[in-house]
């Protein structure tokens, strides 16, 4: 218990931030619903049975005061559904406002450098995180937090109801209440956990397969693995029925168990206002009333069971979403260089997960403010984790790497099923259209985006379609235009642009760039030319470094694929 608690706090602590008057307003109305409802039913046992009494003479019905209990009664009703009615909108729009909260800070913490570089190897993660994991959060609230509270409230009021009955009486039917229902929903809870993470992980494993099944359907038939991939939802889904099977045979249990303590709670209440009313202690009135409120007693308890059942799901999706709620640093081992520098680096090795060999090896390399250095070498010799290492995607094994905030063109330019305007907008929420327009310019796109039908509003597909490769990358190219950091990392910036379009756009990137510091991985000759240094890489190391005007430079361009 001690450590689901150490699990959910985090959760918790956002709904109490996020919306912490309304949910205690929502938790209030519910409570206020119940206890109304209790009480309604007490009261009417009452009336209808002492209004009975009072008829069998003449006498009691002229001094019987009718008018009292129907106002009470009517006051009941119509205070529980308004409380009821109040309670729902209040609960459900709270809830839903933190969950769009939570979604927020989630996606925040995982566009984090460091956290987005490791999503982007299981990228359905994500997906199952900001759309399975939270809504299960909602039973937090709504099916385990107020039915919790509201119940033990509802025993508490019980007991003091049952207190006027007969003191002795009422206390134990508190403690019943708070110990055999109450234990009942933890039981229930703690059975559940097991089958409940085993049907989250199911699902995800359904739903996952299913997938990988209808968008890799060719490939799958191609290699001969249609068969092998039916046979794995076949076992995804065959898991859930079992997990779904043991949730429901723990829900039998728990409702066999509820019904048993409400029986036996009536039981002995009948018994005990029998005893009592064959004493004279109470009247038939009271008797009714305390059978009533003995009924409707468990009512709030039965609420929780849901609430139980999901708990192993909950208790899952908290676990896995608290660590992403707080903002995520950038990766370990980044500080602030120099006022010289725009980064420097000493003794860095790097590594990527599941590779024997490090990437980059006892690196040590620096780059002056305002000066452009070009990485060259053949591919994999650690070109892109270079600028993944400087731009905080990744963390050094070993070594020091000191960076300016920098922002990063990869080689695999990433557009959304957006306006034009709006992919360009993810660099600067604020930037106005003039100024998406000069970096339009810069990029060389201006004339073929002004040339659609509605410019910088047209509609692009899923990953840009619509545009060509060249101006994908060109736009992409626009968008860390906008980016005011002072260092730009770009990977191949035009590749895949035609000889003269390329030229031209180099030509403008230097002139945007003229106060900030340029790093560029290539193995272009026409990219690697607006270098005033060249770095050239080789089995993860620096084997060559030239200063732009030696033969050195001039040795290392001619190395480079010409234009």
């Amino acid at each position: 218990m001690r450590r689901s608690l150490s699990i959910l706090l985090p959760v918790i602590r956002l709904f109490s931030v996020e919306r912490g008057a309304s949910l205690g307003l929502g938790a209030g109305l519910s409570a206020l619903a119940t206890l109304a409802g209790t009480a309604l039913l007490g009261l009417s046992g009452w009336f209808i049975t002492a209004s009975a009494f009072a008829g069998l003479t003449v006498t009691s019905a002229m001094v019987f005061d009718v008018f009292a209990p129907s106002a009470g009664i009517r006051l009941l009703a119509i205070g529980r559904t308004a409380a009821r009615y109040g309670e729902r909108i209040v609960t459900h729009d709270a809830t839903l406002k933190v969950l769009a909260a939570l979604r927020e800070r989630l996606f925040r913490g995982w566009a984090q450098p460091a956290a987005a570089a490791a999503m982007m190897r299981r990228p359905a993660k994500l997906l199952f995180r900001l759309t399975n994991d939270v809504d299960a959060l909602d039973s937090l609230y709504l099916r385990v937090l107020v039915p919790a509270g509201v119940a033990v409230l509802a025993a508490f009021a019980v007991m003091i109801a049952l207190c006027f009955i007969d003191p002795l009486f009422g206390g134990l039917a508190g403690l019943w209440l708070v110990a055999i229902c109450l234990g009942l929903s933890l039981a229930a809870g703690q059975f559940a956990l097991k089958p409940g993470r085993r049907r989250v992980h199911a699902m995800e494993a359904l739903r996952a397969r299913s997938i990988d099944l209808v968008a890799g359907q060719t490939d799958l038939a191609m290699v001969g693995r249609l068969q092998a991939q039916r046979v794995a939802i076949a076992v995804a889904d065959q898991r859930l029925a079992q997990a779904d099977d043991a949730l429901n045979r723990i829900d039998t249990a728990v409702a066999a168990g509820f019904s048993l303590a409400s029986t036996l709670l009536l039981t002995a209440t009948l018994l005990t206002v029998a005893l009592l009313a064959k004493q004279g202690t109470i009247g038939t009135p009271a008797a009714a009333f305390a059978l009533l409120v003995a009924f409707a007693a468990t009512e709030p308890f039965a609420a929780m069971r849901r609430g139980a059942l999901e708990l192993g799901r909950t208790l899952l999706a908290a676990k896995r979403i608290a660590p992403r709620l707080a903002p995520v640093s950038a990766a370990p081992g980044i500080i602030g260089p120099d006022a010289e520098h725009a980064f420097q680096m000493a003794g860095v090795v790097v590594g990527h997960q599941g590779t024997a060999l490090p990437v980059l090896r006892d690196l040590s390399l620096s780059l002056a403010v305002g000066e452009r250095l070009a990485i060259v070498g053949p591919s994999g010799v650690g070109k892109s984790t270079l600028l993944a290492l400087l731009a905080g995607e990744i963390a050094a094994t070993n070594g020091t790497v000191a960076s300016l905030p920098a922002a990063t063109l990869t080689q695999r330019s990433e557009l959304f099923q957006d306006t034009v305007r709006d992919n360009l907008r993810l660099a600067d929420p604020h930037a106005d259209d003039s100024r998406l327009r000069r970096a339009l310019a810069t990029a060389g796109l201006l004339e073929d985006i002004e040339a659609l039908p509605r410019g910088l509003s047209s509609r692009l597909g899923e990953g840009g379609s619509g545009l060509s490769g060249g101006q994908s990358r060109r736009l992409a190219l626009a968008r860390l235009l906008l980016r005011d950091t002072p260092l730009w990392l770009l990977d191949e910036p035009t590749e895949g642009l035609d000889a003269g379009t390329a030229r031209a756009v180099l030509v403008r990137l230097v002139s945007a760039a003229a106060a900030r510091s340029l790093v560029i991985a290539t193995h272009i000759r026409r990219e690697a030319d607006i270098a005033d240094r060249i770095v050239l890489l080789d089995g993860g190391r620096i084997a060559a470094t030239a200063l732009r005007g030696t033969p050195e430079f001039d040795m290392l361009l001619d190395r480079l694929r010409p234009d």
